[in-house]
């Protein structure tokens, strides 16, 4: 019975590998970040209508009673206001959400991706106020896509997605050096992606 030898993969089997993989991990993000890089230059020929949702209520005494501004003027919403806001009327304010307290109101902006929020709180009177804007979906991809309140988690992740990338172009640069002997035109082409990007920003575009 004849036994199949393997090849050791050398240099550029392992290339090939980490290519292959790299490009499966930003596939669909390199997608996304193509896609609303296209609706972020055509942003102004892109009409969206924005939904407001605004909501009027009076904060309970006993809820209102409990409320202590924070020392500097700068803190969150106390757990029990915001758990009476999420039970009663489903507006969630995050935990870190900083409030701006003063000895009449306090006012806590909540932005967000594809929109804004925000809330004032009368301390005297208990009138609050909240308003939220949707801007939509494309809004929304456009936010992600410039990580604009998106918080610690999507921040990341575009960090962990670029290092990606650049495996994912580097470890191709390596591959067309592999292949370059039966492709001639490799080389011609690297440049040209190269030259085309720096002619246009020196001919059109102005500082």
């Amino acid at each position: 019975m004849m036994t199949r030898t393997t090849r050791p993969r050398g240099v550029f089997g392992t290339v090939r590998q980490w290519h292959w993989i790299s490009s499966a991990l930003c596939l669909i993000g390199m997608l996304l970040f193509a896609l609303t890089g296209i609706t972020l230059n055509h942003a102004a020929a892109i009409s969206a209508e924005a939904k407001v949702r605004t909501v009027e209520l009076v904060v309970p005494a006993e809820v209102l009673a409990s409320l202590t501004g924070p020392e500097g003027g700068e803190g969150p919403l106390p757990a029990g206001l915001r758990k009476w806001l999420a039970d009663r009327h489903g507006l969630l304010v995050p935990a870190d959400a900083a409030g701006e307290w003063d000895d009449m109101e306090v006012y806590v902006s909540l932005p967000r991706p594809g929109g804004d929020a925000w809330l004032s709180l009368d301390l005297d009177s208990g009138e609050l106020l909240y308003e939220r804007t949707d801007r939509g979906w494309i809004s929304y991809l456009n936010d992600l896509h410039k990580g604009r309140n998106t918080g610690l988690a999507w921040s990341w992740f575009i960090d962990i997605f670029a290092v990606a990338c650049v495996v994912f172009c580097l470890s191709g640069l390596l591959l067309l050096y592999r292949h370059t002997g039966t492709r001639p035109s490799t080389w011609p082409l690297v440049g040209m992606g190269l030259v085309i990007p720096l002619l246009l920003v020196v001919l059109f575009v102005h500082s």
